[in-house]
């Protein structure tokens, strides 16, 4: 394929991968004449629209990424079929990296580079996902993976193929066995590395066999890089690809459930309506992005509740921002440690007050006597659970000691013998600090009496800010992660870093045109306001500039917009830093906003009268 492609080597991964694919969707006289795909889906699969691996492709750039003389679409070369989607693969040759569109236009009468253009590509694993419509033709799932740019020396090609099965090969170990050990990686990927280069120089034509297996190979690592999705429904999460996973974290809901006592089997009474139910599956990640578990919940559809039969007060306190950072600074500048708990199943501890009757949830079995539960505590979904998880939770700490702050009722504080510790809520979140360790450990002792809660540790992430600690001691408040889903979201991703939220040359003004511009304006003011209140004071004045013009944006306010998200993509983990305790400062803040650091400071003086 690379060959008659006229394609460099450094191209093999590509291949591939979309040698697998096409072999997946070619009968096979070992499967009754049936194909791979076949056996697996039960449909035979189309071939309609497959193209001619390492042609000259057009993709479309959406109006929104390009200028008006910019031309709309990109010189290409085709690499393959996406996993998971009815899209094609193809490398970017002006953006060196390959990206996922649905909108091709293919030349299969031209193959490889053209004389003029570039032989080498850049590894990005990152994608630009378009959209536009192909055929409908079903694709199974494929392995995505990027080239890298290599000389012609044999040394640095044997650096390349050992980079991308090491790269393929760790995916797999994060997601699905996590305990495996660092050596055991490394024998397997050993072992893929020498078996390839014995199998590399085998064709097609000589053993038919033998060429399968390192495609195989190659398709097993793969596997290992691609993100984890979270499945939409039961059916989805019971018989998908993580089934283990899923199906252990169902079973601890509704084990759960069944311990808190949280619903009993009943019947249906002449005239009472049942509320439905639906799972919810995600996948808890720690700062880094790694996993940390599978989490599986079954929530009441509570949209389908009626005020004054259902639920009448639903109302509960969310801890403000400036507290988390007033407790953060508070811990660092006496040194105090600032540890993390989380309360398994938070809202089933409440019971509620009103009768509530749900239908009987998918995958839970009950005698056929029975046709719906009656819930006895709160679940996620119902409109009062957080309310009463809350009053529930308020009650127990009272209890214990604590009183509730009068500046943030998500703040307890408890003074013992001159020593103080501080319990910080939110939801099912708590973090505990003081100035005793003993005290806190008491603390946490009396949390778990009360509730099943799992210890994190010191706290490093929470509420989507990440706690970095620096080399000097002090500890940065950022939310890098979340700037890079916002990104993501809006389209960003790859775009080019400003060094200021603002261009001073252009004026904005309200508009009174008719019509607006077709953009995602108030989300993506909503998500910058978001970032604004928590971490980045920075970027306040650009935020509320461009929040003016919620009413009827036009293109310049959408470009104002963008300028910010340009910004935030080169200052990602600029955030607010707090420093331990300096006997020259009584009050010492710090802030990075873009290549300059602004810290404000109240100096102690002296106060001594002569």
């Amino acid at each position: 394929m690379l060959h008659y492609a006229k394609l460099d080597k450094c191209f093999w991964a590509e291949a591939a991968m979309t040698a697998i694919y096409i072999k997946n969707c070619l009968p096979s006289p070992k499967c009754q004449d049936q194909t791979p795909f076949e056996i697996v889906s039960g449909f035979r699969p189309s071939v309609k629209h497959m193209r001619v691996f390492g042609c000259r492709t057009f993709v479309l750039t959406p109006k929104e990424k390009r200028s008006k003389w910019d031309p709309k679409a990109r010189e290409g070369l085709f690499m393959g079929y996406e996993e998971v989607s009815k899209a094609y693969r193809v490398y970017d040759i002006e953006a060196d990296q390959v990206v996922i569109s649905r909108d091709v236009t293919f030349d299969e009468s031209t193959l490889g580079f053209s004389p003029m253009l570039p032989q080498e590509i850049v590894d990005d694993t990152a994608l630009d996902i378009e959209s536009m419509n192909i055929s409908d033709e079903p694709h199974p799932m494929q392995i995505k993976q990027t080239g890298k740019r290599k000389s012609r020396s044999n040394s640095q090609e044997q650096v390349l193929q050992r980079t991308l099965l090491e790269r393929r090969g760790t995916g797999l170990e994060e997601a699905s066995a996590p305990d495996d050990s660092e050596s055991h990686q490394a024998k397997r990927r050993s072992s893929a590395r020498e078996n390839l280069d014995k199998e590399r120089n085998v064709s097609d034509e000589d053993n038919e066999d033998a060429t399968p297996q390192v495609f195989w190979r190659a398709s097993a690592n793969a596997v290992e890089g691609t993100d984890l999705s979270e499945p939409t429904t039961f059916k989805d999460a019971v018989d998908g690809a993580d089934q283990v996973h899923w199906r252990k974290a169902s079973c601890a809901e509704l084990d759960s459930m069944k311990l808190r006592g949280v619903f009993r089997a009943t019947k249906l009474p002449a005239g009472q309506h049942t509320i439905g139910t639906k799972w919810v599956f995600k996948i808890k990640r720690k700062a880094d992005g790694s996993i940390e578990k599978y989490k599986a919940r079954l929530v009441a559809k509570g949209f389908k509740q009626k005020y004054g039969i259902d639920y009448t007060e639903t109302f509960s306190p969310v801890v403000k921002y400036v507290t988390l950072r007033m407790v953060v600074s508070i811990t660092k500048y006496f040194g105090w440690t600032l540890e993390q708990l989380d309360v398994v199943t938070a809202f089933l501890y409440g019971e509620i007050k009103e009768k509530v009757l749900c239908a009987i949830p998918e995958g839970v079995e009950v005698d056929e006597d029975f046709d719906c539960f009656e819930l006895v505590k709160a679940i996620y979904g119902l409109k009062q659970t957080s309310r009463v998880w809350n009053e529930t939770f308020h009650e127990f700490v009272c209890s214990i000691g604590f009183q509730v702050s009068d500046f943030d009722p998500c703040l307890y504080v408890k003074i013992t013998s001159g020593e103080c510790v501080l319990l910080l809520v939110y939801v099912d979140d708590v973090l505990v600090t003081g100035s005793s360790t003993e005290l806190i450990m008491r603390t946490k002792s009396d949390l778990k009496a009360g509730f099943e809660m799992t210890e994190s540790g010191k706290c490093a992430f929470v509420l989507s800010i990440e706690l970095v600690d620096n080399d000097n001691g002090s500890v940065t408040m950022c939310q890098r992660r979340y700037v890079e889903d916002v990104l993501k979201r809006f389209g960003m991703s790859y775009c080019k870093a400003v060094t200021s939220p603002t261009d001073i040359s252009s004026r904005l003004i309200p508009s009174t045109a008719a019509t607006k511009i077709d953009a995602p304006f108030r989300e993506a003011v909503g998500a910058l306001m978001h970032l604004m209140t928590a971490t980045r004071p920075g970027i306040a004045f650009a935020v509320s500039y461009v929040s003016r013009f919620m009413e009827n944006p036009q293109v310049e306010h959408w470009m104002a917009v963008k300028r910010i998200l340009r910004y935030l993509q080169g200052t990602k983990s600029h955030g607010i830093c707090f420093k331990p305790d300096d006997k020259t400062d009584s009050v010492a803040t710090r802030m990075q906003t873009g290549p300059a650091t602004m810290q404000t400071a109240s100096r102690l003086q002296d106060m001594r009268l002569s």
